[in-house]
């Protein structure tokens, strides 16, 4: 895992072997980023980060100067390698939660997100329902942006908040922007 830029920028962390992630590849989270840095002011961001893998998207957030990043992770293993990244960096802005992604958005309460991303196993079964998930919720403030990592199998073009497609390689993001709600004058 390599983070890109930043205060972390050219860090690179060796994952275990036996880890079962799909890593983001660093060519898409690149050119991802660069989009990003176009569309967020870092330093205000709270982010979340599901389906956090190996913490890359996480770690290449708090690098760029989010605020703070909550990751979600199921694994275990994952968890650890993540500890252990954000122990040698001396991170205290990350919010590591083991558990269940979907048990996570059906139980939390009283927070709110600037920043969502989510890689989910591209055969995740709930993979066409995710989206709606988020953005029918309060988890992802008026004006913030969720990102869906998915396979190219995907279209989600047609439903509401839907920005753009980007692809980079085998690697498709969908980005949503959860419009303000106006107000009657």
């Amino acid at each position: 895992m390599r983070i890109i830029r930043g205060k972390y920028g050219h860090r690179r962390f060796k994952a275990p072997a036996s880890f079962h992630a799909r890593p983001t590849t660093d060519f898409a989270k690149e050119n991802l980023f660069n989009v990003l840095d176009n569309l967020v002011e870092w330093e205000s961001m709270d982010a979340l980060d599901l389906f956090s893998g190996t913490g890359s998207i996480a770690f290449e957030m708090l690098s760029r100067g989010c605020r703070s990043v909550t990751a979600v992770e199921t694994n275990y293993k994952h968890i650890s390698f993540i500890e252990k990244v954000a122990k040698t960096l001396n991170i205290n802005e990350l919010n590591l939660i083991r558990g269940d992604v979907l048990r996570y958005l059906s139980s939390v309460r009283n927070v709110s997100f600037g920043l969502i991303f989510a890689d989910p196993p591209y055969d995740f079964p709930a993979m066409p329902d995710l989206p709606n998930l988020i953005l029918n919720s309060s988890l992802l403030r008026e004006g913030g942006f969720f990102i869906l990592e998915h396979s190219k199998n995907k279209d989600f073009s047609t439903l509401p908040y839907f920005s753009q497609r980007r692809v980079y390689g085998a690697v498709n993001f969908s980005i949503f922007v959860k419009a303000k709600v106006k107000k009657d004058a």
